[in-house]
């Protein structure tokens, strides 16, 4: 008997996905996350999973799992006490950070306090200049009684952040040696090591954040294989990363950085691979869970990728008002909406939901946990869109009356409407908000979603995409089964990857077939490490090589993507090609020069069985449950509701319809129509109304 298990833990709830390798099958549970410590809900919930399909722990080959504990802990300022080196004179780069204003008119600016605070920084006597020539070699006693001093103060990370290391790390690595030497305790990150790229604001405030969260990672990570071996889970252990590959927990420690977005990665790469089983290249996938949404779009079967990102933004999610980090990651827009985002009534007399989250604890008011506030859940429950005693496959029980009560008291008797018109303008809200957010994205990235279809997962997800997507007049959306838990499936298909991004700045003219090689060659070597250490085979290891290229003088790049058998003399063709797809026209006559080499090696892919079933979906009996009340626009309906595992291949339904799995329900509006194909996909397009 061989298992895979996928874990995925969110801000509310906390998925696994158990797959059967010899059947085909697959079994997926949800409970809620638990968030004094994320690793008891794992724990927990393997156990539960493992012990209602009758497997042993020692049974599963691989457990796949993704977090949000890195992002988390950067938001609610929950790492550890972090110190810097920096070179002498750039004490106050963190404080200076990029000297603009993301809003122009805006006199409530806000930015983030650097991670680490200016009296935990200590300047260095150290000089590296642009080209990588030494100019000032730093002193080993100076070092030593900087990192003492820090030390005394109490620090458990330190960052060491040398202004020139991309072009020569010899510095920051003399200043690791002596930390590790005599502080073994100590976690140490090197800006080098880290993100080995120009522009040290943002190399630097990566650094500060992988240095900040490597103790609290690296204490879950070891409670997490504590309780797994104790359980008797003898098999690997793999951690998701921002970009879509997988790590060792030995990569993942050292650069929990990575981290910052592994579960919603999960997400978009099981949108694409439906895109390819479904040969439907391009998508938007829509993620919605109790805490946020997540949109990632899918090009060409692939979701796109970008090299940074803002943690812990402050100001209605504004670009510029977060901290930069510059990783590798699935390019994803976050939108603060989910089934436990808090409404309210503003100083306009106007709902406002999110981006505050009820979370798992106390949840919303519907949970019967203490929550008195109004959720997204509770005005979805009093729309009809839930069952009360079908939560969680009838797990959970809701309380519909705390919900009504919370609505009434927060939105309704505020606006002096009823509680059915607040429920449903709290669920409007987060419709358009959502489907904003996609149409800025698409724009800013340049991809016309017009002819594209969407993929709806998350527990929320299902109860809006139809209507998200009507707003964005997209006809086809796919909700794939198990579509709840589907973040926790996308695990199960990432192979083993790690990327390195190194600037190295020349002129194209300058550099040769051999020297052209020999780089590439050099990191993929050094990228490759990591999984010969995971015990990945290099005769299996592939290697993706991108370019970030600009005509000479310009102030910022554009990345090329090299085909695999790329030569040397095919650069300036590709940069052209690339650059006029970007913006419309490439009719400069100027020097190339490339800025950043990258390199991402990648091991065998994962894979699931074409059309694997899920394991409960083998009951008997009538495909409709009954019926309820559903609110639809102008008043409430009655809407037949379906038992997706009991629907046939082949089954059409036309809406209004609630079709109701475990851990999600697909609401489907009046008009729409849904039929279920052979991949037991739910695939509905939008009807006239």
């Amino acid at each position: 008997m061989s298992y895979r298990l996928g874990i995925d833990i969110g801000g509310t709830f906390t998925d696994f996905a158990l797959f059967d390798e010899a059947k085909g099958k697959m079994c997926i549970h949800k409970q809620l996350t638990t968030s004094d410590d994320p690793s008891r809900a794992v724990l927990e919930g393997c156990t539960h999973l493992l012990k209602r399909k009758g497997v042993d722990f020692a049974d599963v080959d691989t457990i796949a799992h993704g977090t949000t504990l890195v992002t988390n802990a950067v938001i609610e300022r929950r790492g550890a006490i972090t110190g810097m080196l920096v070179t002498e004179g750039f004490r106050d780069v963190l404080d200076m950070a990029r000297e603009t204003r993301y809003d122009l008119f805006d006199l409530r600016l806000a930015f983030p306090d650097p991670l680490v605070p200016r009296h935990l920084r200590r300047e260095v006597a150290e000089r590296v200049k642009f080209d990588g020539s030494i100019e000032t070699l730093p002193e080993k006693a100076e070092l030593l009684a900087s990192i003492a001093d820090l030390v005394e103060k109490g620090i458990e990370a330190l960052a060491i952040c040398f202004l020139h290391s991309y072009a020569n790390p010899a510095h920051e690595r003399l200043a690791r040696k002596v930390a590790e030497s005599n502080f073994p305790d100590l976690y140490v990150s090197t800006s080098a090591d880290i993100f080995s790229n120009m522009r040290e604001f943002e190399r630097w405030t990566t650094t500060a954040v992988n240095a900040y969260t490597q103790p609290l990672f690296d204490s879950y990570l070891a409670r997490l294989e504590g309780g797994l071996q104790a359980a008797g889970f003898s098999g690997r252990l793999l951690v998701m990363t921002s970009s879509g590959g997988m790590l060792a927990p030995e990569a993942a420690r050292r650069y929990p950085v990575r981290a910052l977005e592994s579960g919603p990665a999960a997400g978009a790469l099981m949108s694409a691979y439906h895109g390819r089983a479904l040969d439907i290249p391009n998508l938007l996938s829509f993620d919605m869970g109790g805490t946020t949404a997540k949109g990632a779009l899918v090009n060409g079967y692939q979701p796109l990728k970008q090299y940074d990102m803002e943690v812990a933004r402050l100001h209605d999610f504004k670009r510029g008002s977060g901290l930069p980090v510059k990783v590798p990651v699935i390019d994803m827009v976050e939108i603060g909406s989910g089934g436990g985002s808090l409404a309210e009534v503003d100083e306009r007399g106007l709902i406002r939901v999110g981006p505050r989250s009820a979370g798992a604890d106390p949840g919303p008011a519907c949970y019967g946990k203490g929550g008195r506030r109004a959720a997204l859940t509770d005005a979805n429950l009093l729309l009809g869109y839930l069952d009360a005693e079908f939560f969680l496959g009838g797990d959970m029980m809701l309380d519909c009356d705390a919900a009504r009560a919370a609505i009434q008291k927060h939105v309704a008797t505020p606006l002096g409407v009823t509680v059915e018109r607040a429920a449903w303008g709290i669920h409007e809200i987060i419709n358009e908000d959502v489907a904003r957010a996609f149409r800025i994205h698409a724009s800013e990235r340049g991809f016309d979603y017009r002819g594209a279809s969407m993929v709806a997962f998350g527990g929320s997800g299902p109860a809006h995409a139809m209507a998200v997507a009507r707003k964005l007049k997209i006809s086809r959306v796919i909700f794939p089964a198990g579509a709840g838990v589907m973040s926790a499936f996308g695990l199960l298909v990432s192979p083993l990857a790690f990327e390195l991004s190194r600037s190295e700045p020349c002129v194209l003219a300058e550099l040769d077939e051999t020297r052209f090689a020999e780089r590439f060659r050099v990191m993929g070597e050094e990228a490759s490490e990591l999984l010969l250490a995971a015990g990945v085979s290099a005769a299996s290891i592939r290697h993706r090589r991108r370019l970030d290229m600009r005509y000479q003088g310009q102030g910022y790049e554009i990345e090329v993507a090299l085909p695999e058998n790329c030569a040397f003399a095919d650069l300036p063709a590709l940069f052209r090609k690339t650059y006029a797809q970007t913006f419309s026209t490439s009719m400069l006559d100027e020097p190339l020069e490339i800025v950043t080499w990258k390199v991402e090696a990648v091991g065998p892919e994962a894979a699931l069985t074409d059309g694997f079933r899920l394991e409960d979906s083998a009951g008997t009996g009538p495909a409709q449950k009954g019926s309820r009340q559903a609110y639809f626009t102008n008043g409430y309906t009655d809407c037949p509701v379906y038992d997706r595992s009991l629907l046939e291949q082949g089954a059409a339904i036309t809406g209004p319809a609630l079709i109701e799995e475990r851990e999600s329900t697909c609401v489907i509006g009046p008009g729409d129509l849904v039929r279920v194909d052979e991949m037991r996909n739910l695939v509905a397009e939008l009807g006239e109304s």
